[in-house]
């Protein structure tokens, strides 16, 4: 765990309140949770059609992300009336809503200036 008072956490801190793009980024930021959001924009909104789309993630790393997406208020867990076990399904809120045309128009971006290999989301 990292020292509130380290190097790292007052330049985390100073850049958070200098720019909001520091925090947006840092919101979104992370290897996989881009990805989720766009995936459960297409419908896929349980852990599983989640963990079948992105074949590549842990259970645990697509359980983190998914909560620090939760944190931030970009989607929301939402029970499934009558299940046993109780399902969970994942739905984007507003916020996260707004999000998926910001992704694309990065997905977009990425084509034209990124190297690398096109990823999935980035196929309309």
């Amino acid at each position: 765990m990292r020292k509130e008072n380290s190097t790292n956490a007052i330049n985390e801190q100073f850049l958070f309140q200098v720019c909001e793009l520091n925090s947006a980024i840092a919101m979104i930021g992370g290897r996989w949770k881009s990805q989720i959001v766009y995936s459960i924009s297409q419908g896929n909104n349980r852990f599983n059609l989640l963990k079948k789309e992105l074949s590549n993630i842990t259970e645990q790393v697509l359980s983190r992300q998914l909560k620090e997406l939760e944190i931030h208020a970009i989607l929301k867990r939402k029970e499934i009336p009558n299940t046993v076990p109780p399902g969970i399904e994942y739905v984007l809120t507003n916020k996260g809503n707004d999000l998926v045309p910001i992704l694309k128009s990065l997905c977009d971006w990425g084509k034209v200036y990124a190297d690398g290999k096109e990823i999935s989301f980035c196929h309309d």
